[in-house]
């Protein structure tokens, strides 16, 4: 039902105030099942009544006042539960196709976030933390409502150490940037030194960033390193937080290999991307320190099915390298989950198709029985 949910935005007798538009309306959805998000009880046969945007009512089958002149739509016992947040997201990716990104000039790759962010809605994501690629005019342009999307925090910039899992030097010689991402309002974060990464926080944060995004290991997409080598030094990634939080903002980290989380979580970031090789050590550091893990565990089979679809299309160092974490990655990630460490959903959407936000959660609980525990957890 999330999806009919989102759909309702887009009514023509339904316009966002922020769009310009005059025009209100009300909406009633009967006959759903209601998944709070709070961890209760699901509750059947119930009336979601909706004005401007806004829940005004929410009762039994029976017991809300439906106004004349109000559109209804019959949930036929279907879903209905908050929006859904991914954590993890790059608009201005889809697939890890090198040449595409090359023949795409930098106005088409942000005309393409379009449908992009409506599948997204589409999916029940009402809200996204992009983790890189996109510059904060796409994020302005959704609050004025120019554009329809989710609600978006934006990273910007991935700092990365030269030759690091954000550095865009490939071995021809061509430095084609952030995955071949270029715009004027994105600042390049390659740096090395504490004074290099001082000076790259606080341009990343001039462009409008909400988060710093930081490389502390390498990864399957970069082309001259592990996932398991060590990036960023402890010294490098304090700076960093230090500069973001002197700013009232948050560091989080793509780290993959053991020694590179370690220095993440040392240094003070606030979560951990992707964390493939976990250890005991470091689950105990996340505990104590109350650190996000963001497993992504779609990531590396996305790859790996756009490998066997297209095997000309990625260099084949990706392939074995994606193919090599991803049950280390599920192990990783039920240790996690045992131990109690806080999970945010991410799908790393962009490396994979956008609006398939769901998969991670069907990975996230493999059984069943665990998906509406997932999606009904409090925060």
């Amino acid at each position: 039902m999330s999806r009919d949910m989102n759909s309702i935005r887009y009514n023509q007798n339904i316009v966002n105030p922020k769009s310009g538009g005059g025009i209100t309306a009300m909406l009633a959805i009967t006959n759903g099942t209601i998944i709070d998000g709070l961890g209760g009880d699901p509750r059947t046969a119930m009336t979601l009544l909706i004005e401007d945007e806004r829940i005004t009512a929410l009762g039994r089958q029976g017991e809300i006042a439906i106004p004349r002149g109000t559109q209804v739509i019959d949930a036929m016992g279907g879903s209905i539960l908050p929006g859904l947040i991914d954590t993890h997201v790059h608009f201005t990716l889809e697939y890890p196709d090198v040449l595409r990104g090359l023949l795409t000039p930098p106005s088409l790759r942000l005309l393409q976030t379009i449908p992009r962010m409506r599948a997204t809605l589409d999916a029940g994501v009402t809200t996204v933390r992009d983790a890189g690629g996109a510059p904060a005019g796409l994020k302005m342009a959704v609050e004025q409502g120019i554009i329809p999307g989710p609600r978006m925090q934006v990273a910007i910039s991935l700092i990365s150490q030269t030759g690091g899992h954000g550095d865009g030097f490939y071995p021809c010689c061509a430095d084609i940037g952030f995955f071949g991402i270029s715009f004027t309002d994105m600042p390049n974060g390659v740096a090395d030194g504490i004074d290099e990464v001082r000076k790259a926080v606080r341009e990343i944060l001039r462009a409008g960033a909400d988060w710093i995004k930081l490389a502390t290991t390498g990864g399957v997409l970069s082309t001259s390193d592990a996932p398991t080598s060590s990036q960023l030094t402890v010294e490098e990634i304090a700076t960093a937080v230090y500069e973001a939080a002197a700013q009232e903002k948050r560091c989080m980290a793509h780290a993959q290999g053991t020694q590179g989380i370690k220095n993440a979580l040392q240094a003070g970031v606030a979560s951990i991307e992707h964390g493939v090789y976990l250890t005991n050590e470091l689950i105990d550091m996340m505990l104590s320190q109350e650190t996000y893990l963001v497993p992504t565990l779609i990531a590396p089979i996305s790859v790996v099915q756009f490998s066997q679809a297209h095997p000309d299309l990625l260099p084949p160092m990706m392939a074995t390298k994606a193919v090599g974490v991803i049950e280390a990655h599920k192990k990783s990630f039920r240790m996690a989950v045992e131990a109690g460490v806080k999970i945010a959903m991410g799908t790393d959407s962009g490396v994979g198709r956008h609006g398939e936000n769901g998969k991670e959660l069907q990975l996230m609980a493999e059984k069943p029985s665990a998906r509406l525990k997932l999606v009904n957890s409090p925060m």
